[in-house]
């Protein structure tokens, strides 16, 4: 309900928020100052006890979004110029009675109180009526639920920004981890070139500010929301800022030892070791050569993969007969089916 109180009372600043705060910090400093002046905390205390009372109007009316926008604009209006005070006898008029001449009738006071017909406040001119009479008849229609709910509390609209655009954009593997400059076709045919940054990822939205539709005249326009899709590689994959690799060994190399060459994002190569005993699934890592992002480069992780041969000559299947016998005594599953029972 719409009292003298909104002209009077900040509830922003009882909550201590700033009033483009969203519900969620809202909700935040209640609940803080709510604990803090609870009076089960504070026995006898009559301010902390009025402080818990004004927090709970405050967050009462803030926390409900058609309150919240009746209330400023009727903070908005008050702020415009006339004060509003508490009238008395000998005292300055007071909030009703500066509407006193809108429906009032000589000087007679009128009382703002919502309600339908039959209910409280039946019979007695609301808010929207006597704000119409003052700022002219759009007023009130605005006000319960018109093109501008702003316009029928008389607070100013202004130019609007522009909308803001959605697109989406398909970008290789490489140009995703090294950046890139692609051209953009609007649905007006605009063309709009931008920077990628290097590292972006797979599925990650971009906002490109001042790209998207116009706005009022004298209003910046809106921004374009660019979704980027990333193409897979035939070799390479990505985990974060690291990328990952597949590295194909001999059993013999993965067995004996070796080192082999692994391929970079950039066409280069580097060399790794391949230690004597290294089993297939190993993770062999490249500093460095991985994604530049924000927090410094990402390594190449290089997957050790062992190829079994499909073919054996007969002097290959002759050696690998004799390691077979050598290791005739070797069980590498053993206890596996009793670990699995269990």
């Amino acid at each position: 309900m719409a009292s003298q109180d909104w002209f009077e009372k900040d509830f922003y600043a009882i909550l201590g928020v700033p009033k483009d705060a969203d519900d969620a910090a809202i909700k935040k400093a209640y609940r803080k100052l709510a604990r803090q002046f609870h009076p089960d905390r504070n026995a006898g205390n009559d301010a902390a006890e009025q402080r818990f009372k004004d927090v709970g109007e405050a967050h009462s009316v803030l926390s409900d979004k058609k309150q919240r926008q009746e209330y400023d604009a009727v903070r908005s209006m008050a702020g415009g110029g006339a004060r509003f005070r508490a009238g008395g006898p000998g005292g300055n008029g007071g909030f009703e009675d500066v509407f006193s001449a809108f429906g009032g009738g000589g000087g007679q006071r009128v009382r703002f109180q919502q309600g339908g017909p039959g209910g409280a406040g039946a019979g007695q001119p609301d808010l929207d009526d006597l704000l119409a009479q003052m700022f002219g008849g759009g007023a009130a229609d605005a006000g319960r639920g018109g093109a501008d709910p702003f316009s029928g509390f008389g607070a100013p609209r202004g130019p609007r920004k522009g909308n803001d655009v959605q697109a989406r954009t398909s970008l290789s593997f490489r140009d995703a981890v090294e950046g890139a400059t692609v051209t953009l076709t609007t649905a007006e045919g605009a063309r709009i070139t931008t920077k990628i940054p290097a590292g972006v990822k797979d599925g990650q939205k971009i906002r490109l500010r001042g790209k998207g539709s116009a706005g009022d005249r004298g209003a910046p326009r809106g921004d374009l929301i660019l979704t980027v899709s990333v193409e897979k590689h035939p070799v390479f994959g990505r985990d974060g800022d690291d990328l990952t690799v597949d590295l194909p060994v001999t059993f013999a190399e993965a067995a004996l030892g070796a080192t082999v060459r692994v391929p970079t994002l950039d066409g280069s190569s580097v060399r790794v070791k391949v230690a004597p005993g290294t089993p297939s699934g190993r993770v062999l890592r490249v500093k460095g050569r991985g994604v530049v992002g924000r927090h410094g480069t990402g390594d190449l992780l290089a997957r050790v993969s062992v190829v079994v041969p499909q073919r054996l000559s007969d002097t290959a299947r002759e050696a690998l007969e004799a390691l077979a016998a050598e290791e005739a005594d070797f069980d590498p599953r053993a206890g596996l089916i009793e670990r699995a029972e269990t």
